[in-house]
């Protein structure tokens, strides 16, 4: 199963690169801080279309048309354009993710790197792995020697003084905290590797 996630996560970030950079239609989901765009809808049609012929029987959950049920023990969960902000600004920080379950546990899983064509992917029982290469987390559990990611709410309004002051005090601890705008992203870089 892990080819399969591999080759459509290729295909799909294939028509994001070619889509980067160039004039495309952008919608807002919940507020304007919230897009989407038609390379979203196309990656995500793309993947939906590939999952559908390959494994007819799976569910299948999106992040832009939802819920595609079947009966069945496996769910494919899609975020075809993950950093849609990063990219609509022209920022090449932005991937593919796709995680299969199988009875509500993980069995396999691919984060696609888009611009620097790094595929991340994990199977149940196999390891991490960045392209061909093993990767594991840090040892490191010092927050004073440790680079920290992470990402703030599209309603930050709703609640600001506990997320600041989470990311004020992280900032005051760690050796640097980073927002990159792409949460799949964010959770390789950390398995990837550490000083």
């Amino acid at each position: 199963m892990i080819k399969d996630i591999l080759e459509i996560a290729g295909i799909a970030g294939d028509i994001i690169r070619k889509g980067f950079g160039k004039n495309f239609q952008i919608e807002y989901k919940s507020s304007e801080k919230n897009l989407v765009t038609e390379i979203d809808k196309k990656s995500e049609y793309t993947i939906i279309e590939y999952i559908t012929k390959k494994y007819p029987t799976h569910n299948i959950l999106t992040e832009e048309s939802g819920e595609h049920k079947k009966n069945s023990d496996y769910l494919w969960v899609i975020d075809p354009l993950d950093g849609t902000t990063n990219f609509a600004h022209g920022l090449p920080i932005f991937a593919v993710s796709i995680g299969v379950m199988k009875k509500n546990e993980i069995v396999a899983g691919v984060v696609y790197d888009v611009m620097r064509n790094i595929f991340y992917s994990s199977e149940k029982g196999s390891g991490s792995f960045a392209n061909d290469t093993k990767i594991k987390v840090s040892e490191n559990n010092k927050i004073s020697l440790s680079a920290l990611v992470t990402g703030f709410p599209y309603n930050v309004e709703d609640n600001p003084h506990k997320v600041f002051e989470r990311f004020e005090s992280l900032t005051r601890k760690a050796r640097a905290v980073r927002r990159l705008g792409s949460a799949a992203i964010d959770f390789c870089y950390v398995a990837k590797r550490s000083i």
